[in-house]
């Protein structure tokens, strides 16, 4: 047996840990709203007479998913009732959302988008709200729960979950329920499967907590304080870790508003793809059954695969490196949409541009997963992970709202629109090669300085 061979075996020995099954099943309940509110809402709203442009306006409702590093602190710091003391720290505020989240998505299975668009948009703000909380928490739990060089595996196992829940049951699941049995019934069945993310969440370990050397900074604010505000010294000292410590933090590593730029742009051209696609394929002519079998299972598999190949090139190459081949790939394959617009109804066209979309889309994901989470401290792994993955979220939510507009503005010309997207995801990959040469150890996970001493 070779070493190379045997490198690839002990890379594959990872996922066996325990822990990285309850990050796959946790991204299972992360995955499971989001095309509730994105792909499977878009096709709803679309059978039911709305416009491209206002369904790619609907992109707004899903705005608490870039903005939940206004709240992250509050779970980094903030003790629940009940759910900390009998989980702790993070498993108590995973509970409470998944239990928010069923009652929310309960909530938007009631509503008629033909009679009420306002009523639709405000239940999926709530859904997106408590879905994107939970994401926090989800997020912070894996990087704390981890060691470093399980990062890669664990972000890959976090992303299988997430289309197992997003893509083959809440996405394929949801199309065929919703041919089965109408759309309201199948928003109702879906909430049900949440009891999932439960019980995971009960069979979790909870992490450790941040050690006195991780916080040093919030202790010397105390220390300060302690002797001139007496009482007051504990919660400036929480306010000051809540709120101003984790950026402080991140904006020691070099070249950190050059990476805030990069993770801005790098996934604009999936955000224009994504928010359109299940009304381009029913513009097409294709079946609500036949939308599942390729773009939700087929397009699972190749995901699958995909994050299988970006887990072990971050493994082999570094994290970097991964994201430009990743990266370079999803730019190129979003061409084969402008190829299915040319080709009409044609399922095996559709097929092949499924699978090549999702198995780069699979391999980029891992690596830009994998590269947030190397770059968060452990003391602020919830407040600093949503940052940087809202600000990602921001950039997709808020440009792909323009979709609809975009593709009407250019006549209903679908392949020009794809074509579009193909330019646009290249933009971050000049920023990548700087990254690469300028700031390598961007790539590896860094600690909180310790406290001065002296």
């Amino acid at each position: 047996m070779t070493d190379g061979f045997r490198d690839w075996l002990d890379s594959l020995k990872v996922y066996l840990d325990r822990r990285i099954a309850i990050i796959m099943v946790l991204g299972f309940a992360s995955g499971l709203p989001a095309p509730l509110v994105f792909s499977n809402l878009s096709i709803w709203l679309r059978d039911v007479g709305v416009s491209r442009t206002e369904i790619g306006l609907f992109a707004l409702v899903a705005t608490p998913y870039a903005i939940n590093f206004l709240w992250a602190p509050l779970v980094d710091r903030l003790n629940l009732p009940f759910f900390t003391r009998r989980l702790g720290r993070r498993r108590g505020w995973a509970l409470f959302t998944q239990i928010l989240l069923v009652a929310a998505l309960v909530g938007l299975s009631l509503t008629d988008p033909a009679r009420d668009l306002y009523a639709v948009a405000l239940a999926c703000v709530l859904v997106s709200f408590v879905s994107a909380t939970q994401d926090v928490v989800i997020d912070a739990y894996r990087i704390d729960v981890l060691e470093p060089e399980k990062y890669g595996a664990g972000s890959a196992a976090a992303i299988w979950g997430w289309h197992l829940g997003g893509t083959l049951v809440g996405g394929a699941g949801g199309l065929y329920l919703a041919a089965a049995f109408g759309w309201n019934i199948a928003y109702l069945l879906l909430a049900g499967t949440l009891v999932i993310g439960m019980a995971a969440v009960l069979l979790a370990p909870e992490p450790p907590g941040p050690t006195p050397v991780d916080r040093a900074g919030e202790q010397r604010v105390d220390d300060a304080l302690r002797d001139r505000v007496g009482s007051l010294a504990a919660a400036a000292a929480w306010l000051y870790g809540a709120a101003v410590a984790p950026f402080l933090d991140f904006m020691k590593r070099r070249g950190w508003l050059l990476i805030l730029v990069f993770v801005f742009v790098f996934k604009l051209g999936d955000a224009l793809l994504g928010r359109m696609s299940g009304v381009f394929y029913r513009e097409l002519g294709f079946e609500l059954t036949q939308i599942a079998d390729v773009a939700k299972v087929y397009g699972l598999a190749a995901n699958a695969v995909g994050i299988l190949v970006g887990g072990f090139l971050v493994h082999r190459v570094g994290t970097l490196k991964a994201l430009f081949v990743g990266g370079l790939a999803a730019a190129a394959t979003n061409l084969t949409y402008s190829w299915l617009a040319l080709a009409g109804q044609d399922m095996g066209v559709f097929t092949i541009a499924v699978i090549a979309d999702s198995f780069t889309g699979g391999l980029a994901t891992v690596a830009f997963v994998a590269y947030l989470s190397n770059l968060c401290s452990i003391a602020y792994s919830a407040t600093q992970y949503a940052l940087l993955s809202s600000l990602g979220n921001l950039a997709r939510i808020w440009f792909s709202a323009s979709a609809g507009m975009m593709v009407d503005g250019l006549g209903g010309d679908w392949s020009l629109f794809f074509a579009i997207t193909a330019g646009v995801a290249l933009l971050g990959l000049p920023l990548l090669l700087v990254l690469i040469r300028l700031f390598p150890e961007g790539s590896r996970p860094r600690r909180p300085e310790p406290a001065a001493t002296g």
